[in-house]
């Protein structure tokens, strides 16, 4: 499959109401956006397979759904620092920046090495980026130590006071997923969360709210991944 091929499906699949309700209902805005939903570009790429030349070339064509399929098509472990950090600046919302950090980012080699980079940057969706690649970590690395999720609370209680709305929500995200990990990660995530709900910071405040109201359910689904030492 060429990207031409590709460039047609996309097209076939094209619907301005689809791109309308993701903008009304998910407040994505998008640029050249032709409407395709997510379910339909995973089946495109599960077709196309690992293919780092046309998934460069896709991202290149600046065509909002090719990039996201550029996210699902590349290989993890050849992607580069250089390369990371040529796309993280161009993400516009939400999606695309959550699509490439699952799909991608926290798959590869580098993903600590940007999350932890990322997690001070002064933009809203690379600094997200780099705390929705903590908060997918866990599921693409499952051998992984509390070690390096006590690393990424710690940075969630250094964070917390961001009020801007892409930030906190990730920054809850990661608190949420690594109490989540594990019985001895849920006892620190709570712990880190009872700090932050001491601070006069809304966001603080709210990150430290809604995390509490998950993991002290006593119905909340608690993980029994590894805890040794693993990175």
């Amino acid at each position: 499959m060429n990207l031409p091929d590709i460039i047609h499906r996309l097209n076939a699949l094209a619907d301005p109401a689809k791109a309308k309700l993701k903008h009304e209902k998910f407040a994505i805005t998008a640029s050249n956006t032709l409407g395709v939903y997510q379910k339909d570009l995973k089946i495109l790429a599960r077709e196309i397979g690992f293919d780092n030349d046309l998934a460069l070339a896709l991202f290149d064509s600046g065509i909002y759904e090719a990039r996201l399929l550029c996210s699902k098509t590349y290989d993890p472990e050849k992607l580069s620092q250089k390369q990371m950090d040529q796309w993280v600046v161009t993400f516009e919302n939400w999606e695309i920046c959550d699509s490439f950090c699952m799909a991608l980012f926290a798959k590869s080699p580098h993903a600590l090495d940007k999350a932890f980079a990322w997690s001070e940057h002064e933009a809203e969706f690379v600094k997200r980026a780099g705390f929705t690649i903590m908060a997918a970590y866990g599921f693409s690395n499952k051998q992984a130590g509390n070690e390096i999720f006590e690393e990424f609370l710690a940075i969630v209680e250094r964070e917390a006071d961001d009020d801007r709305l892409y930030v906190r929500k990730a920054v809850n995200w990661v608190l949420r997923n690594v109490g989540k990990r594990n019985v001895d990660l849920r006892d620190s995530a709570i712990a880190t969360a009872n700090r932050i709900s001491q601070r006069n910071a809304k966001s603080a405040r709210w990150i430290a709210s809604d995390a509490l109201r998950e993991l002290n359910n006593p119905n909340a689904k608690v993980l029994d991944y590894p805890r040794a030492v693993y990175r």
